[in-house]
């Protein structure tokens, strides 16, 4: 639908549409630019104040993945007319504000429609300054790709829900869904990061096709480094997909090429959509290790080093299945 949907832009816009990127940012100053995003999503647990939170953290994410600070947040509340109790409602919004404060941003109002579907969400304002966004579409060749939160938590959502797996791992899951990536985003603009995106329904596929096509460039990702839930693999291996699985593989087709010795569930993995994801982030090879530590040093214990960005004529996605890089760490 939006192949002819292409804007004009004002020199303003440092951000648009045509990248597809996580968020929109327009000049205001020479030192402030505005980043808006929107997005809400369903529950994904039974427990309404977690699921505020989960909710809240991925809206925030999108601000977090262009280098900014979240600045304002306004709720967005499509909630069933009956069959929920108020309080449910209430501690969804309770779980919302306590991330938005955790990001140091402010609350500022919302808007509710009656939906036969509960969802929820934010729309968020953050500001940054002009010269010091990062886009997706800075990955320079020599790059190191750096992942900050596992993936694979899609394909689990169904087995744990029915009973197949034990509901600690989705507790742990959960976790990191909640976990908001404001110090991932701090380090990266302290380390000079070149290019950012956010892992979320596209799955790790998708997400750094973005970043390939705004950058033309091609990003080599290793699946032996990849951080992820090891029981994805399992369930993969015997069957299970999302919804979202081959629509996403759908979005790739063209741009990718997969080495003959990956095994078919570790490719499968990379187009499991998440929720509230980690970041993708190009860095320099020099500044990609201590880039690690510092994140590891801060609690980002899952970060890790995944793959590389290489020169290319048109953008391209390749999986290999080792965990050599060319270029060395």
């Amino acid at each position: 639908m939006l192949k002819r949907f292409r804007l004009e832009d004002p020199p303003e816009v440092l951000v648009g549409m045509n990248t597809s990127d996580d968020a929109g940012v327009y000049r205001l100053t020479g030192e402030i630019a505005l980043v808006q995003t929107v997005d809400f999503i369903t529950p994904l647990t039974d427990d309404p104040f977690l699921f505020g939170q989960i909710a809240a953290a991925n809206a925030l994410s999108d601000v977090y993945a262009m280098g900014a600070k979240p600045l304002t947040a306004l709720n967005l509340c499509c909630f069933p007319g009956s069959g929920i109790p108020s309080e449910w409602l209430e501690a969804i919004l309770l779980g919302g504000l306590e991330k938005i404060q955790e990001a140091g941003a402010v609350l500022l109002g919302g808007h509710s429609v009656q939906d036969s579907e509960l969802k929820y969400g934010l729309s968020v304002t953050g500001i940054v300054h002009p010269d010091q966004v990062i886009a997706n579409a800075g990955a320079r060749p020599g790059a190191l790709l750096v992942l900050t939160k596992p993936i694979g938590s899609g394909v689990l959502f169904g087995p744990v829900k029915s009973g197949q797996l034990p509901g600690e791992l989705w507790e742990r899951i959960l976790g990191d869904m909640a976990q908001l990536n404001k110090i991932s985003s701090e380090l990266m603009v302290e380390f000079g990061a070149q290019a950012c995106t956010d892992i979320t329904g596209f799955g790790l596929a998708g997400h750094a096709l973005e970043m390939a096509k705004a950058s033309g460039v091609e990003l080599t990702i290793r699946t032996g480094l990849i951080p992820h839930y090891r029981e994805a693999l399992d369930i993969i291996r015997a069957g299970g997909k999302t919804r979202m699985t081959d629509l996403n593989r759908q979005v790739v087709a063209g741009f990718w090429h997969c080495g003959e010795n990956v095994p078919p569930e570790e490719e499968q993995l990379l187009f499991d959509p998440q929720t509230s994801g980690g970041l993708l982030i190009s860095i320099s090879a020099e500044k990609a290790q201590p880039f690690v530590e510092a994140l590891h040093a801060r609690g980002i214990q899952h970060a890790a080093i995944i793959g590389e960005v290489q020169a290319a004529a048109s953008p391209k996605i390749s999986i290999k299945p080792d965990n050599n890089l060319k270029t060395r760490i």
